[in-house]
Protein backbone atom coordinates (compact mmCIF):
# COMPACT_ATOMS: atom_id res chain seq x y z
CA UNK A 1 0.00 0.00 0.00
CA UNK A 2 2.36 2.40 -0.09
CA UNK A 3 3.03 5.81 -1.82
CA UNK A 4 5.26 8.72 -2.37
CA UNK A 5 2.05 11.41 -2.01
CA UNK A 6 2.86 12.31 1.71
CA UNK A 7 -0.32 12.64 3.61
CA UNK A 8 -2.06 9.49 1.89
CA UNK A 9 1.14 7.46 2.99
CA UNK A 10 0.71 9.09 6.63
CA UNK A 11 -2.58 8.03 6.69
CA UNK A 12 -2.18 4.11 5.58
CA UNK A 13 0.46 4.44 8.03
CA UNK A 14 -1.41 5.00 10.43
CA UNK A 15 -4.12 2.53 9.59
CA UNK A 16 -1.59 0.35 9.92
CA UNK A 17 -0.41 1.20 13.54
CA UNK A 18 -4.63 0.66 14.10
CA UNK A 19 -4.84 -2.23 12.39
CA UNK A 20 -7.09 -3.94 15.11
CA UNK A 21 -8.45 -1.06 16.26
CA UNK A 22 -12.22 -0.02 14.83
CA UNK A 23 -11.59 3.61 13.00
CA UNK A 24 -15.15 4.20 11.09
CA UNK A 25 -18.54 3.78 12.37
CA UNK A 26 -22.10 3.66 10.46
CA UNK A 27 -25.32 4.21 11.97
CA UNK A 28 -28.70 2.80 11.34
CA UNK A 29 -31.47 2.96 12.71
CA UNK A 30 -29.44 3.13 16.05
CA UNK A 31 -27.29 0.29 15.30
CA UNK A 32 -23.43 0.85 14.31
CA UNK A 33 -21.15 -1.13 12.91
CA UNK A 34 -17.99 -0.37 11.36
CA UNK A 35 -14.10 -0.93 10.42
CA UNK A 36 -10.27 -1.32 11.66
CA UNK A 37 -7.82 0.35 10.37
CA UNK A 38 -6.82 -2.80 8.60
CA UNK A 39 -10.47 -3.38 7.34
CA UNK A 40 -9.79 -0.25 5.80
CA UNK A 41 -6.89 -0.74 4.22
CA UNK A 42 -8.32 -4.21 2.59
CA UNK A 43 -11.43 -1.59 1.10
CA UNK A 44 -8.87 0.43 -0.29
CA UNK A 45 -6.84 -2.01 -1.75
CA UNK A 46 -9.76 -3.61 -3.62
CA UNK A 47 -10.92 -0.56 -5.26
CA UNK A 48 -7.10 0.26 -5.92
CA UNK A 49 -7.05 -3.49 -8.13
CA UNK A 50 -10.53 -2.53 -9.57
CA UNK A 51 -9.26 0.85 -10.90
CA UNK A 52 -5.61 -0.12 -12.12
CA UNK A 53 -7.37 -2.42 -14.20
CA UNK A 54 -9.22 0.61 -15.99
CA UNK A 55 -5.04 1.42 -17.37
CA UNK A 56 -5.89 5.51 -16.33
CA UNK A 57 -2.93 7.49 -16.20
CA UNK A 58 -1.88 10.04 -13.70
CA UNK A 59 -3.84 13.08 -13.35
CA UNK A 60 -6.93 11.60 -14.89
CA UNK A 61 -9.99 12.81 -13.19
CA UNK A 62 -12.53 10.52 -11.93
CA UNK A 63 -15.75 11.50 -10.37
CA UNK A 64 -16.82 10.09 -7.04
CA UNK A 65 -20.92 10.70 -6.92
CA UNK A 66 -22.10 9.19 -3.16
CA UNK A 67 -23.41 9.59 0.26
CA UNK A 68 -21.12 9.82 2.70
CA UNK A 69 -20.32 6.03 3.97
CA UNK A 70 -17.16 3.74 4.58
CA UNK A 71 -16.92 3.16 1.13
CA UNK A 72 -17.25 6.89 -0.18
CA UNK A 73 -13.69 7.41 2.27
CA UNK A 74 -12.06 3.91 0.37
CA UNK A 75 -12.99 4.91 -2.27
CA UNK A 76 -11.05 8.29 -1.80
CA UNK A 77 -8.48 7.03 -0.89
CA UNK A 78 -7.86 4.29 -3.32
CA UNK A 79 -8.61 7.05 -6.09
CA UNK A 80 -5.60 9.77 -4.85
CA UNK A 81 -3.12 6.21 -4.14
CA UNK A 82 -3.48 5.59 -7.92
CA UNK A 83 -2.55 8.86 -8.95
CA UNK A 84 -5.83 10.11 -10.43
CA UNK A 85 -7.77 13.61 -9.54
CA UNK A 86 -10.78 13.39 -7.75
CA UNK A 87 -14.35 14.93 -8.43
CA UNK A 88 -16.45 14.45 -5.40
CA UNK A 89 -20.27 15.26 -6.45
CA UNK A 90 -22.78 16.14 -4.16
CA UNK A 91 -25.08 12.90 -4.40
CA UNK A 92 -28.15 15.21 -3.52
CA UNK A 93 -27.29 18.47 -6.10
CA UNK A 94 -29.92 18.32 -9.34
CA UNK A 95 -28.51 15.69 -11.90
CA UNK A 96 -28.30 18.84 -14.45
CA UNK A 97 -25.33 20.79 -12.27
CA UNK A 98 -23.68 17.34 -11.69
CA UNK A 99 -23.84 16.90 -15.44
CA UNK A 100 -22.34 20.10 -15.82
CA UNK A 101 -19.15 19.94 -13.36
CA UNK A 102 -18.44 16.58 -14.81
CA UNK A 103 -18.41 17.82 -18.44
CA UNK A 104 -16.14 21.00 -16.99
CA UNK A 105 -13.89 18.50 -15.55
CA UNK A 106 -14.31 15.52 -17.92
CA UNK A 107 -13.75 12.50 -15.64
CA UNK A 108 -12.68 8.92 -17.05
CA UNK A 109 -15.16 7.12 -15.24
CA UNK A 110 -17.62 8.32 -12.63
CA UNK A 111 -17.41 6.39 -9.44
CA UNK A 112 -21.29 5.71 -8.22
CA UNK A 113 -23.12 4.77 -4.34
CA UNK A 114 -25.80 3.27 -6.22
CA UNK A 115 -27.53 2.63 -9.21
CA UNK A 116 -30.41 5.79 -8.48
CA UNK A 117 -27.24 7.86 -8.91
CA UNK A 118 -26.15 6.68 -11.65
CA UNK A 119 -29.27 6.41 -13.83
CA UNK A 120 -30.02 10.14 -12.71
CA UNK A 121 -26.42 10.88 -14.66
CA UNK A 122 -27.24 8.65 -17.43
CA UNK A 123 -30.67 10.26 -17.86
CA UNK A 124 -29.50 13.73 -17.80
CA UNK A 125 -26.30 13.04 -20.03
CA UNK A 126 -26.55 10.61 -22.95
CA UNK A 127 -22.72 10.53 -23.66
CA UNK A 128 -21.93 10.07 -19.69
CA UNK A 129 -18.56 8.74 -19.06
CA UNK A 130 -18.06 5.05 -17.93
CA UNK A 131 -19.89 4.61 -14.48
CA UNK A 132 -19.20 1.62 -11.80
CA UNK A 133 -21.31 1.18 -8.96
CA UNK A 134 -19.53 0.97 -5.15
CA UNK A 135 -20.66 -3.10 -5.52
CA UNK A 136 -18.56 -3.87 -8.30
CA UNK A 137 -15.71 -1.94 -7.26
CA UNK A 138 -15.31 -3.37 -4.15
CA UNK A 139 -15.25 -6.39 -5.12
CA UNK A 140 -11.57 -6.02 -6.38
CA UNK A 141 -10.42 -7.68 -9.33
CA UNK A 142 -7.67 -10.37 -9.56
CA UNK A 143 -4.38 -10.28 -10.24
CA UNK A 144 -3.92 -6.45 -10.86
CA UNK A 145 -0.17 -5.05 -10.14
CA UNK A 146 -0.73 -1.74 -8.07
CA UNK A 147 1.54 0.66 -9.88
CA UNK A 148 2.62 3.23 -7.09
CA UNK A 149 2.46 6.05 -9.18
CA UNK A 150 4.99 8.68 -8.65
CA UNK A 151 2.75 11.72 -7.02
CA UNK A 152 4.56 14.85 -6.48
CA UNK A 153 3.82 17.84 -3.85
CA UNK A 154 2.27 20.08 -6.92
CA UNK A 155 0.06 17.62 -8.49
CA UNK A 156 -3.47 18.20 -7.81
CA UNK A 157 -5.32 15.14 -5.82
CA UNK A 158 -8.99 16.65 -6.39
CA UNK A 159 -11.42 19.37 -8.05
CA UNK A 160 -13.99 20.41 -5.86
CA UNK A 161 -16.74 22.57 -7.22
CA UNK A 162 -17.81 25.71 -5.66
CA UNK A 163 -20.29 28.37 -6.55
CA UNK A 164 -19.06 31.72 -7.59
CA UNK A 165 -21.14 35.14 -8.34
CA UNK A 166 -21.82 34.09 -11.64
CA UNK A 167 -23.79 30.76 -10.51
CA UNK A 168 -21.78 28.77 -12.94
CA UNK A 169 -19.63 26.22 -10.66
CA UNK A 170 -15.76 26.58 -10.51
CA UNK A 171 -13.35 24.03 -10.14
CA UNK A 172 -11.36 24.45 -7.35
CA UNK A 173 -7.80 22.41 -7.59
CA UNK A 174 -6.18 21.51 -4.37
CA UNK A 175 -2.43 20.14 -4.57
CA UNK A 176 -1.10 17.30 -2.80
CA UNK A 177 0.79 20.13 -0.78
CA UNK A 178 -2.44 22.19 0.22
CA UNK A 179 -3.50 18.90 2.02
CA UNK A 180 -0.43 17.98 3.73
CA UNK A 181 0.05 21.44 4.82
CA UNK A 182 -3.55 21.71 6.26
CA UNK A 183 -3.28 18.33 7.71
CA UNK A 184 -0.17 19.07 9.54
CA UNK A 185 -2.33 22.40 10.97
CA UNK A 186 -5.40 21.11 11.69
CA UNK A 187 -4.18 17.97 13.43
CA UNK A 188 -2.09 20.04 15.66
CA UNK A 189 -5.07 22.07 16.31
CA UNK A 190 -6.91 18.57 17.59
CA UNK A 191 -3.98 17.74 19.68
CA UNK A 192 -4.58 20.72 22.06
CA UNK A 193 -8.28 20.36 22.11
CA UNK A 194 -7.52 17.04 23.17
CA UNK A 195 -4.37 17.86 25.54
CA UNK A 196 -5.22 16.03 29.15
CA UNK A 197 -7.34 13.15 27.62
CA UNK A 198 -6.24 9.49 28.44
CA UNK A 199 -2.78 8.65 26.81
CA UNK A 200 -3.42 6.56 23.48
CA UNK A 201 -7.19 6.88 24.02
CA UNK A 202 -9.39 7.55 20.84
CA UNK A 203 -10.79 10.82 19.88
CA UNK A 204 -14.27 9.87 19.58
CA UNK A 205 -16.35 11.92 16.52
CA UNK A 206 -19.42 12.21 14.78
CA UNK A 207 -19.76 13.26 11.39
CA UNK A 208 -22.68 14.10 9.44
CA UNK A 209 -21.59 17.05 7.14
CA UNK A 210 -21.49 15.68 3.53
CA UNK A 211 -17.76 14.79 2.75
CA UNK A 212 -17.94 16.49 -0.62
CA UNK A 213 -17.28 19.93 0.99
CA UNK A 214 -13.84 20.44 1.64
CA UNK A 215 -14.03 21.41 5.20
CA UNK A 216 -15.74 18.24 5.85
CA UNK A 217 -13.23 16.30 3.65
CA UNK A 218 -10.15 18.28 5.48
CA UNK A 219 -11.43 17.18 8.60
CA UNK A 220 -12.43 13.57 7.72
CA UNK A 221 -8.75 13.02 6.67
CA UNK A 222 -7.70 14.55 9.74
CA UNK A 223 -9.40 12.03 11.78
CA UNK A 224 -7.66 9.34 9.97
CA UNK A 225 -4.31 10.84 10.28
CA UNK A 226 -5.11 10.92 14.20
CA UNK A 227 -6.53 7.66 14.10
CA UNK A 228 -9.93 8.21 15.76
CA UNK A 229 -12.81 7.18 15.72
CA UNK A 230 -15.28 8.24 13.49
CA UNK A 231 -19.13 8.03 13.60
CA UNK A 232 -21.04 8.84 10.22
CA UNK A 233 -24.86 10.05 10.36
CA UNK A 234 -26.35 7.86 7.43
CA UNK A 235 -29.88 9.28 7.98
CA UNK A 236 -29.79 13.44 8.57
CA UNK A 237 -33.46 12.74 10.02
CA UNK A 238 -32.27 10.82 13.02
CA UNK A 239 -29.34 13.82 14.05
CA UNK A 240 -30.04 14.03 17.58
CA UNK A 241 -30.64 10.23 18.45
CA UNK A 242 -27.45 9.60 16.84
CA UNK A 243 -25.31 12.16 18.41
CA UNK A 244 -26.33 11.34 21.69
CA UNK A 245 -25.46 7.50 20.85
CA UNK A 246 -22.00 8.53 19.88
CA UNK A 247 -21.05 10.56 22.84
CA UNK A 248 -18.61 13.07 21.25
CA UNK A 249 -15.69 14.39 22.31
CA UNK A 250 -15.60 16.80 19.45
CA UNK A 251 -17.78 17.30 16.30
CA UNK A 252 -17.95 19.73 13.11
CA UNK A 253 -21.27 21.96 12.51
CA UNK A 254 -22.65 24.40 10.41
CA UNK A 255 -24.41 27.14 12.53
CA UNK A 256 -27.66 25.53 11.36
CA UNK A 257 -27.82 22.86 13.36
CA UNK A 258 -26.60 24.75 16.79
CA UNK A 259 -29.21 27.03 16.09
CA UNK A 260 -31.58 24.05 15.80
CA UNK A 261 -30.32 22.80 19.01
CA UNK A 262 -30.77 25.38 20.89
CA UNK A 263 -34.37 26.11 19.84
CA UNK A 264 -35.38 22.10 20.87
CA UNK A 265 -34.00 23.21 24.16
CA UNK A 266 -35.94 25.89 24.59
CA UNK A 267 -39.09 24.43 23.42
CA UNK A 268 -39.08 21.30 25.46
CA UNK A 269 -38.37 23.28 28.41
CA UNK A 270 -41.27 25.30 27.71
CA UNK A 271 -43.35 22.43 27.33
CA UNK A 272 -42.08 20.80 30.19
CA UNK A 273 -42.40 23.63 32.74
CA UNK A 274 -42.26 23.72 36.18
CA UNK A 275 -38.69 24.30 37.98
CA UNK A 276 -36.82 23.38 35.61
CA UNK A 277 -38.08 26.00 33.39
CA UNK A 278 -38.36 28.34 35.78
CA UNK A 279 -34.51 28.41 36.83
CA UNK A 280 -33.75 28.08 33.17
CA UNK A 281 -35.33 31.18 32.11
CA UNK A 282 -33.64 32.82 34.93
CA UNK A 283 -30.25 31.79 34.64
CA UNK A 284 -30.75 32.65 30.51
CA UNK A 285 -31.93 36.31 31.84
CA UNK A 286 -28.82 36.41 34.26
CA UNK A 287 -26.40 34.85 31.91
CA UNK A 288 -27.49 37.85 29.41
CA UNK A 289 -27.67 40.42 31.62
CA UNK A 290 -23.42 39.41 32.45
CA UNK A 291 -22.59 40.11 28.88
CA UNK A 292 -24.04 43.62 28.82
CA UNK A 293 -21.88 44.00 31.92
CA UNK A 294 -25.61 44.89 34.06
CA UNK A 295 -25.75 42.25 36.53
CA UNK A 296 -28.41 42.22 39.43
CA UNK A 297 -28.26 40.85 42.61
CA UNK A 298 -29.44 37.07 42.75
CA UNK A 299 -28.04 36.71 39.36
CA UNK A 300 -24.99 34.83 40.43
CA UNK A 301 -27.53 32.58 42.63
CA UNK A 302 -29.83 31.27 39.67
CA UNK A 303 -27.03 30.90 37.58
CA UNK A 304 -25.23 28.41 40.23
CA UNK A 305 -28.82 26.29 40.23
CA UNK A 306 -28.87 26.43 36.85
CA UNK A 307 -24.68 25.11 36.76
CA UNK A 308 -26.00 22.54 39.64
CA UNK A 309 -29.41 21.29 38.51
CA UNK A 310 -30.29 22.11 35.05
CA UNK A 311 -27.62 23.16 32.06
CA UNK A 312 -25.89 19.69 32.64
CA UNK A 313 -29.03 17.71 32.31
CA UNK A 314 -29.19 19.49 29.12
CA UNK A 315 -25.54 19.09 28.19
CA UNK A 316 -25.73 15.06 28.93
CA UNK A 317 -29.52 14.90 26.77
CA UNK A 318 -27.97 17.21 23.89
CA UNK A 319 -24.46 15.50 22.99
CA UNK A 320 -23.49 13.16 25.97
CA UNK A 321 -21.12 13.31 28.70
CA UNK A 322 -17.76 13.23 26.60
CA UNK A 323 -18.35 16.71 24.57
CA UNK A 324 -14.97 19.10 24.64
CA UNK A 325 -16.12 21.49 22.02
CA UNK A 326 -18.18 21.86 19.40
CA UNK A 327 -16.49 23.18 16.25
CA UNK A 328 -18.73 25.56 13.36
CA UNK A 329 -17.92 27.00 10.26
CA UNK A 330 -18.72 27.11 6.37
CA UNK A 331 -21.44 30.12 7.39
CA UNK A 332 -21.33 32.92 9.98
CA UNK A 333 -22.56 32.06 13.52
CA UNK A 334 -24.13 34.94 16.15
CA UNK A 335 -22.54 35.54 19.09
CA UNK A 336 -25.66 35.17 20.49
CA UNK A 337 -26.03 31.49 19.69
CA UNK A 338 -21.52 31.02 20.42
CA UNK A 339 -22.87 32.53 24.27
CA UNK A 340 -25.65 30.01 24.57
CA UNK A 341 -23.70 27.19 24.46
CA UNK A 342 -20.96 28.88 26.28
CA UNK A 343 -23.82 29.41 28.99
CA UNK A 344 -24.42 25.69 29.05
CA UNK A 345 -20.55 25.24 29.12
CA UNK A 346 -19.89 24.02 25.91
CA UNK A 347 -16.98 25.80 24.16
CA UNK A 348 -17.58 26.63 20.60
CA UNK A 349 -15.10 26.94 18.11
CA UNK A 350 -14.46 28.68 15.02
CA UNK A 351 -13.02 28.16 11.69
CA UNK A 352 -12.73 30.27 8.62
CA UNK A 353 -12.13 29.37 5.46
CA UNK A 354 -12.75 29.02 1.64
CA UNK A 355 -12.67 26.16 -0.78
CA UNK A 356 -9.49 27.89 -2.61
CA UNK A 357 -7.71 28.38 0.84
CA UNK A 358 -7.95 24.30 1.59
CA UNK A 359 -11.19 24.83 3.67
CA UNK A 360 -9.45 27.33 6.11
CA UNK A 361 -7.76 30.14 7.11
CA UNK A 362 -8.12 30.47 10.82
CA UNK A 363 -9.22 28.52 13.65
CA UNK A 364 -9.79 29.35 17.46
CA UNK A 365 -7.35 28.68 19.99
CA UNK A 366 -9.10 26.00 22.19
CA UNK A 367 -7.63 28.09 24.87
CA UNK A 368 -8.68 31.50 24.16
CA UNK A 369 -12.30 31.62 22.52
CA UNK A 370 -13.04 35.42 21.40
CA UNK A 371 -16.80 35.55 21.15
CA UNK A 372 -17.83 36.69 17.54
CA UNK A 373 -14.98 36.48 16.29
CA UNK A 374 -13.15 32.85 14.36
CA UNK A 375 -9.32 32.78 15.22
CA UNK A 376 -6.51 33.71 14.50
CA UNK A 377 -4.49 32.66 10.87
CA UNK A 378 -3.41 29.34 10.87
CA UNK A 379 0.70 29.03 11.40
CA UNK A 380 2.37 29.36 8.30
CA UNK A 381 0.04 31.35 6.16
CA UNK A 382 -0.35 35.09 5.97
CA UNK A 383 -3.79 37.27 5.79
CA UNK A 384 -4.28 40.68 5.47
CA UNK A 385 -6.55 43.42 4.64
CA UNK A 386 -7.16 44.39 0.84
CA UNK A 387 -8.97 47.50 -0.52
CA UNK A 388 -12.79 47.32 1.14
CA UNK A 389 -11.38 45.26 3.92
CA UNK A 390 -11.10 42.41 1.80
CA UNK A 391 -9.51 39.40 3.38
CA UNK A 392 -6.42 38.26 1.40
CA UNK A 393 -4.27 35.25 2.03
CA UNK A 394 -1.10 33.98 1.03
CA UNK A 395 0.40 30.80 2.28
CA UNK A 396 1.01 26.64 1.07
CA UNK A 397 -2.96 26.33 1.89
CA UNK A 398 -3.57 28.51 -1.40
CA UNK A 399 -4.88 26.64 -4.43
CA UNK A 400 -3.35 26.07 -7.64
CA UNK A 401 -6.49 27.63 -10.00
CA UNK A 402 -9.94 27.10 -11.20
CA UNK A 403 -9.64 24.27 -13.20
CA UNK A 404 -9.75 25.39 -17.16
CA UNK A 405 -10.89 29.23 -15.96
CA UNK A 406 -7.16 31.11 -16.45
CA UNK A 407 -9.08 34.74 -16.53
CA UNK A 408 -10.69 34.13 -13.21
CA UNK A 409 -7.84 32.16 -11.19
CA UNK A 410 -5.46 35.31 -12.41
CA UNK A 411 -8.91 37.47 -11.17
CA UNK A 412 -8.59 35.31 -7.70
CA UNK A 413 -4.54 34.88 -7.34
CA UNK A 414 -3.40 38.88 -7.70
CA UNK A 415 0.48 39.72 -6.43
CA UNK A 416 0.76 36.43 -4.89
CA UNK A 417 -2.31 36.94 -2.53
CA UNK A 418 -5.70 35.05 -2.57
CA UNK A 419 -8.41 37.18 -2.80
CA UNK A 420 -11.18 36.05 -0.55
CA UNK A 421 -14.38 38.38 -1.38
CA UNK A 422 -15.25 38.34 2.11
CA UNK A 423 -15.04 41.96 4.42
CA UNK A 424 -12.93 41.50 7.78
CA UNK A 425 -11.47 43.09 10.46
CA UNK A 426 -8.64 41.84 12.92
CA UNK A 427 -7.66 43.16 16.12
CA UNK A 428 -4.72 43.56 18.79
CA UNK A 429 -4.02 39.94 19.13
CA UNK A 430 -4.48 39.16 15.77
CA UNK A 431 -8.26 37.42 16.09
CA UNK A 432 -10.20 38.11 12.84
CA UNK A 433 -13.82 38.87 12.44
CA UNK A 434 -15.77 38.19 9.38
CA UNK A 435 -17.81 41.24 9.04
CA UNK A 436 -19.75 40.48 5.34
CA UNK A 437 -19.45 39.33 2.31
CA UNK A 438 -18.25 41.45 -1.17
CA UNK A 439 -19.50 39.13 -4.00
CA UNK A 440 -23.19 38.51 -3.87
CA UNK A 441 -23.00 34.91 -2.84
CA UNK A 442 -25.15 33.32 -0.11
CA UNK A 443 -23.71 31.82 2.27
CA UNK A 444 -27.03 29.58 4.31
CA UNK A 445 -26.56 28.14 7.77
CA UNK A 446 -25.60 24.94 6.61
CA UNK A 447 -22.76 25.87 4.92
CA UNK A 448 -24.55 25.71 0.88
CA UNK A 449 -22.94 28.31 -1.03
CA UNK A 450 -25.63 29.91 -3.59
CA UNK A 451 -25.55 32.56 -6.45
CA UNK A 452 -29.00 34.26 -6.35
CA UNK A 453 -29.05 35.49 -9.65
CA UNK A 454 -30.11 32.56 -11.60
CA UNK A 455 -32.60 31.97 -8.95
CA UNK A 456 -34.00 35.36 -9.44
CA UNK A 457 -34.24 35.12 -13.51
CA UNK A 458 -35.93 31.96 -13.12
CA UNK A 459 -38.80 33.39 -10.98
CA UNK A 460 -38.64 36.89 -13.11
CA UNK A 461 -39.26 34.81 -15.98
CA UNK A 462 -42.42 33.33 -14.47
CA UNK A 463 -43.80 36.69 -12.86
CA UNK A 464 -43.18 39.65 -15.77
CA UNK A 465 -45.32 42.13 -13.48
CA UNK A 466 -42.14 41.99 -11.01
CA UNK A 467 -40.03 44.92 -11.09
CA UNK A 468 -37.40 43.79 -8.88
CA UNK A 469 -36.36 39.87 -7.69
CA UNK A 470 -34.29 39.60 -4.61
CA UNK A 471 -32.72 36.28 -3.18
CA UNK A 472 -31.96 36.54 0.27
CA UNK A 473 -30.67 34.31 3.15
CA UNK A 474 -26.98 34.27 4.18
CA UNK A 475 -26.74 32.64 7.27
CA UNK A 476 -30.17 31.65 7.28
CA UNK A 477 -31.64 27.91 7.01
CA UNK A 478 -33.08 28.48 3.62
CA UNK A 479 -33.76 31.05 1.28
CA UNK A 480 -36.87 33.65 0.85
CA UNK A 481 -37.38 36.38 -2.10
CA UNK A 482 -38.56 39.83 -1.91
CA UNK A 483 -40.37 40.94 -4.95
CA UNK A 484 -41.48 44.83 -6.12
CA UNK A 485 -44.24 45.58 -8.76
CA UNK A 486 -47.75 44.75 -9.02
CA UNK A 487 -48.15 40.75 -8.23
CA UNK A 488 -50.23 39.08 -5.88
CA UNK A 489 -49.60 36.31 -3.29
CA UNK A 490 -51.19 34.01 -5.68
CA UNK A 491 -49.03 34.27 -8.86
CA UNK A 492 -46.01 34.60 -6.54
CA UNK A 493 -46.72 31.34 -4.91
CA UNK A 494 -47.22 29.77 -8.22
CA UNK A 495 -43.86 30.71 -9.69
CA UNK A 496 -42.02 29.41 -6.87
CA UNK A 497 -44.08 26.35 -7.15
CA UNK A 498 -42.75 26.13 -10.95
CA UNK A 499 -39.20 26.66 -10.43
CA UNK A 500 -38.63 24.93 -6.99
CA UNK A 501 -38.77 21.69 -8.29
CA UNK A 502 -35.91 22.43 -10.85
CA UNK A 503 -33.54 23.17 -7.59
CA UNK A 504 -31.83 21.38 -5.75
CA UNK A 505 -33.40 21.58 -1.44
CA UNK A 506 -30.68 24.05 -0.41
CA UNK A 507 -31.55 26.44 -3.54
CA UNK A 508 -35.76 26.23 -3.14
CA UNK A 509 -37.10 29.53 -1.89
CA UNK A 510 -39.29 28.70 0.99
CA UNK A 511 -41.22 32.44 1.92
CA UNK A 512 -41.70 35.76 0.49
CA UNK A 513 -42.84 39.02 0.95
CA UNK A 514 -44.28 41.79 -1.55
CA UNK A 515 -42.86 45.37 -1.27
CA UNK A 516 -45.07 47.97 -2.49
CA UNK A 517 -42.60 50.32 -3.29
CA UNK A 518 -39.94 49.38 -6.47
CA UNK A 519 -36.72 50.05 -6.04
CA UNK A 520 -35.11 52.62 -7.26
CA UNK A 521 -32.25 55.44 -7.69
CA UNK A 522 -33.94 58.07 -6.00
CA UNK A 523 -34.91 55.81 -3.02
CA UNK A 524 -31.22 54.75 -3.00
CA UNK A 525 -31.74 50.87 -3.69
CA UNK A 526 -30.66 50.96 -7.36
CA UNK A 527 -27.14 51.86 -8.15
CA UNK A 528 -26.41 54.37 -11.24
CA UNK A 529 -26.46 51.39 -13.53
CA UNK A 530 -29.88 50.37 -12.51
CA UNK A 531 -27.85 47.47 -10.16
CA UNK A 532 -29.29 46.25 -6.86
CA UNK A 533 -27.71 47.72 -3.68
CA UNK A 534 -27.86 43.74 -2.09
CA UNK A 535 -26.38 45.61 1.51
CA UNK A 536 -28.70 48.58 1.79
CA UNK A 537 -31.99 46.55 0.55
CA UNK A 538 -31.11 44.08 3.43
CA UNK A 539 -30.38 46.56 5.80
CA UNK A 540 -33.59 48.57 5.05
CA UNK A 541 -36.14 45.59 4.29
CA UNK A 542 -34.70 44.34 7.91
CA UNK A 543 -37.95 43.81 9.55
CA UNK A 544 -39.34 42.41 6.27
CA UNK A 545 -36.93 39.85 5.79
CA UNK A 546 -36.91 38.83 9.91
CA UNK A 547 -41.14 38.64 9.31
CA UNK A 548 -40.28 36.02 6.61
CA UNK A 549 -38.22 34.04 8.66
CA UNK A 550 -40.61 34.13 11.85
CA UNK A 551 -43.87 33.81 10.33
CA UNK A 552 -41.95 30.59 8.50
CA UNK A 553 -40.72 28.83 11.65
CA UNK A 554 -43.85 29.94 13.64
CA UNK A 555 -46.11 27.57 11.00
Amino acid sequence: MDTVLPFIGDIFAQLQTAADTRILAEIREGVVTGVTGNELLELTRKARTFIASKRLKKGERCGLLAANSIRWVAMDLALMAEGLIVVPLYSRQAPAELVAMMKDSTPSLVCCGDAALRDGITESWKDAPAQFLFDEIFAGVQGVQLERPQVGKDDAVTIIYTSGTSGEAKGVVLTAANVGFMLDRTAERLGELMAGSASGEQDRIFHYLPFTFAASWIALLTFLKRRSLVAINMDLAKIANDMREVAPDYFLNVPQLLERMRRAVDEQLWHTGGVALAIYGRAKAAWARRQDGQPETGDAVWLGLANRLVFPAIRKKMIGKNLKALICGSAPLSAETQLYFMMLGIRVLQVYGLTETTAICTMDDPNRVEVGRVGPAIPGMEMRLGDNDEILVSGPNIFSGYWNRPEQTAEALRDGWFHTGDQGEVNVSGTWRIAGRIKNLIVLGSGHKVSPEPIENAIAKLLPEAQQVVVVGNGRGYLSVLLTGGVTAEKVQAALDGVNPELPHYKQVRAFRVIPEAFSIENGLLTVNGKLKRDVISARMNNEIEDMYRVRQAV
